[in-house]
């Protein structure tokens, strides 16, 4: 499985984005597919995630402003991002979890740069 990501940017505070993720291979053994990010000195978090059945979860942070979602026919998953604040700048990565029988491993996407200003 391979993850692009893309649509990452500078905006301003108050402002929106929205990113995309990509897979190509062997999607059809993607169980999830989750948004990341890291900011500097900080660890990676997850933000966002969308399994195989349409359930979604979120970060406390990021509930009622973020949103995920998947467009099957074009294997991408999207994150809306709305209301944005400078404590949401990182770079945020795309991670697909795979299930084959039983192991699971997982994929991801280089990082796009998000950096919201004051």
């Amino acid at each position: 499985v391979q993850l692009q990501a893309s649509g990452g940017g500078l905006v301003q505070a108050g402002g929106s984005l929205r990113l995309s993720c990509t897979a190509s291979g062997s999607t059809f053994s993607i169980n999830a597919i989750g948004w990341y990010r890291q900011a500097p000195g900080k660890q990676r978090e997850l933000v966002a995630a969308i399994r195989s059945g349409g359930s979604t979860s979120y970060a406390d942070s990021v509930k009622g402003r973020f949103t995920i979602s998947s467009d099957n026919a074009k294997n991408t998953v999207y994150l809306q991002m709305n209301s944005l604040k400078p404590e949401d700048t990182a770079v945020y990565y795309c991670n697909a979890e795979v299930v084959a029988g039983e192991v699971s491993m997982d994929y991801w996407g280089k990082g796009t740069l998000v950096t919201v200003s004051s």
